[in-house]
């Protein structure tokens, strides 16, 4: 991971640490209007408090000691009143705690002495946001995605895939499941997956997507070039994983072994793949080791794209 993305991602934490700050002292401000016996609950506090530092500072050990013990009792049980109250005016008991977006870390980064998961994930999107600058895909939209060029039963076969894609998109997780896109060219593969991916990145997760000729080139210039890992590290680590036009690269014991690599690593770490490509199963079998064929009959959810090539069908419109 390079320092523009660590740099970047800290920013990020930064704002979000300083938002959840503001956003709680304007909850205060308002609370403090609304129920101002919550706002004489906490003046109480902070009078004890102060008497408890003056009886440190004249010395009185004994009575430092018994007024420590009874301002935290004092704190505890003004607490209790304080959420109570909330809780009678309509608001939730937690209203005026201040509400990072991560628990753990509080919107530091940092969580036992080490880097946040919150904060690994921030920083593959952000290299995954910046690989997909490069991409040679556009992302699309389900709302231009259209149905008038697909007759009888390959109409009701794509009418159930754009249903399964929209809900997919709408309802994903890191835990939802990989796909297999496949059928003759210009069915919509491509513009089906990219339209998932579009939807998935408002989310806020990490997508990547390319071509598998993309995909391999710069796993392979990094490899041999700079003999690093990074860019396969972010390949295996995205939340989703979009590879299109499988079976189109160059056939090299590297691409067919770095292929099965990233499929099989992916499914054991539970990461979800979308892969197209125009081949059918049969093709998928001469073409690959019997180890990806079965990893996508049995695990990937399969779906069929059928119909007429609608570019030909557009381009004979025009």
């Amino acid at each position: 991971m390079n320092n523009k993305i660590y740099e970047k991602a800290h920013e990020i934490m930064k704002k979000r640490r300083l938002k959840a700050v503001n956003d709680n002292e304007l909850r205060i401000s308002e609370i403090n209007k609304k129920i101002p016996q919550i706002n004489e609950v906490n003046d109480a506090i902070i009078n004890t408090g102060k008497e408890l530092i003056n009886t440190i500072f004249n010395g009185n050990s004994d009575k430092s000691q018994e007024k420590l013990e009874q301002l935290k009792n004092y704190n505890l049980s003004a607490q209790a009143m304080t959420r109570k109250l909330l809780a009678d005016n309509g608001y939730p008991e937690d209203y005026l705690d201040i509400h990072y977006q991560c628990p753990f870390c509080s919107d530091t980064g940092y969580f036992k002495n080490e880097f946040c998961e919150c904060f690994q994930k921030l920083c593959v999107k952000l290299s995954a946001d910046e690989m997909n600058k490069v991409s040679n895909l556009s992302l699309s939209g389900f709302d231009s995605f259209s149905l008038n060029y697909y007759k009888g039963s390959d109409l009701e076969n794509m009418r159930k895939i754009l249903e399964f894609s929209k809900n997919y998109a709408e309802n994903f997780t890191i835990d939802s499941c990989s796909i297999l896109m496949f059928g003759k060219t210009g069915l919509g593969k491509t513009h089906l997956s990219l339209a998932i991916a579009n939807k998935i990145l408002e989310k806020g997760y990490g997508v990547i997507y390319d071509s598998v000729i993309n995909i391999l080139r710069n796993i392979e210039r990094e490899h041999f070039r700079d003999h690093s890992s990074e860019m396969i590290d972010l390949i295996m680590n995205a939340d989703l994983l979009i590879i299109d036009d499988l079976g189109t690269e160059y056939e090299t014991s590297f691409s067919n072994s770095t292929i099965y690599n990233i499929i099989n690593t992916r499914l054991n770490t539970g990461k979800p793949t979308i892969v197209s490509t125009n081949l059918d199963f049969q093709g998928i079998s001469r073409r690959y080791d019997q180890r990806i064929v079965s990893r996508f009959v049995s695990v990937y959810k399969c779906l069929e794209f059928t119909g007429e090539d609608v570019r030909l069908q557009k381009a004979a419109n025009q």
